[in-house]
């Protein structure tokens, strides 16, 4: 039997392209109705702006989110955490910063995660610039980040999404974010400088697999994720 849970509202400022939900964001609220524990979250649709969408818990103790009939997304338990990027320290991540792609070109630079058009506390302003490859030879990136006080549980869903765009063929072709997985052990403390990483995890047609970590000030490892991203036609994002 299915339960009909609060409704959900992705405000204006959460979005990623200037008239959809931030895919991090949004699957990172879908992942809160399961909290804790890792959670994989599906995209269907592009995620609406200030309307409510019905939230619903179902048989297999997933939830789903709708607008009118529409699926949006559905988050259920991941069957184990996503595995980390290899880790950085800040004073690189913070020098990779200043070489961040999307400083001299961005398909969505209102996005709340990594859009250049977004202010400091408005958006996350999350940079990410290629670093050296990991042991395996695959393509790294990083960026820091310094959370504000209304840092939650989507908020750093959010903060894994797009370093992980960057880290696959994002500047070759326009993506979205089709499904993610995340595991937070521990939120990032406000005020205080994080890392974030994301890795190449390689394409298969349409779709490019990534991975994203967030570490502390200390190098804790906080978080990890796994994208798989969806090439698009630029015109349906114009």
């Amino acid at each position: 039997m299915s339960d009909l849970l609060a409704p959900l509202t992705i405000a204006t400022r959460h979005r990623g392209p200037a008239s959809s939900g931030n895919g991090g964001w949004t699957a990172g609220a879908l992942a809160a109705y399961l909290a804790p524990g890792p959670a994989r979250v599906v995209l269907r649709s592009p995620p609406p702006l200030e309307v409510p969408l019905d939230v619903v818990r179902d048989d297999d103790g997933g939830v789903t989110a709708s607008r009118g009939g529409v699926l949006v997304g559905r988050a259920g338990p991941a069957p184990e955490p996503p595995g980390a990027v290899e880790p950085v320290d800040a004073a690189t991540a913070r020098e990779a910063g200043t070489r961040y792609p999307g400083l001299t070109s961005h398909p969505f630079p209102s996005c709340f995660s990594c859009g250049t058009d977004r202010a400091a506390g408005d958006g996350l302003r999350i940079f990410p610039g290629r670093v050296a490859e990991d042991a395996g030879g695959r393509v790294r990136v990083a960026a820091t980040w310094t959370p504000g006080a209304d840092v939650d549980l989507p908020t750093t869903w959010a903060a894994l999404d797009c370093v992980g765009g960057w880290a696959g063929d994002l500047e070759e072709r326009l993506m979205v974010l089709g499904s993610m997985s995340a595991d937070v052990r521990d939120l990032p403390r406000a005020g205080e400088e994080h890392v974030v990483v994301g890795g190449a995890r390689g394409t298969d047609g349409r779709k490019t697999f990534t991975a994203s970590s967030l570490h502390a000030a200390d190098g804790r490892l906080l978080a990890t994720a796994a994208h798989v991203w969806f090439a698009v036609d630029p015109k349906d994002f114009a």
